[in-house]
């Protein structure tokens, strides 16, 4: 841009003209932008912590069915009692004749299931942790990077 000019005085042989610059904008833009490197890792190892747990819940959502069924004295000829007693059979079969199951007016008390279910969330929270460790990160960073533009007008 030209610089502004005014005319200060005049007379018949002289001008003078004052020259003032032009006043300068400047604009400053600056952008910062923060990111965690690890996060991603840690993400991941989240959701493989997430998934086993989601598996060990359901096992132990299906014996902790059994034994409520066992201890109310469910009809085990019912379908719904042949669907939890047959999934669940094999994740008991382990605990099989650790205890005697005490029983009073149709109403069982399976010790071995509690004893599984006992089992299976130590089983659940061990393999959490280790996929914790193996897989996740613990430490923490935060990369930031500045950018500053400045215009002229």
């Amino acid at each position: 841009m030209p610089d502004i000019e005014k005319v200060a005085s005049t007379s018949p042989d002289t001008t003078t003209v004052v020259s003032t610059p032009t006043p300068v904008a400047t604009v400053d833009q600056r952008a910062t932008t923060t990111s965690d490197p690890y996060a991603a890792k840690r993400r991941s190892a989240s959701r493989v912590v997430q998934g086993i747990y989601l598996v060990f819940g359901v096992i132990e959502a299906l014996i902790a069915m059994r034994i409520v069924l066992h201890a109310l004295g469910a009809n085990p000829s019912a379908g719904f009692a042949q669907l939890v007693y047959g999934l669940t059979a094999p994740l008991v079969a382990p605990f099989a004749g650790l205890f005697g199951n005490p029983q009073a007016n149709g109403s069982v008390l399976e010790l071995q299931s509690i004893v599984a279910l006992v089992v299976y969330a130590l089983i659940a929270w061990l393999l959490g942790k280790l996929a914790w460790l193996m897989l996740g990160e613990s430490r923490s960073a935060v990369t930031t990077s500045s950018t500053s533009v400045e215009t002229k007008s």
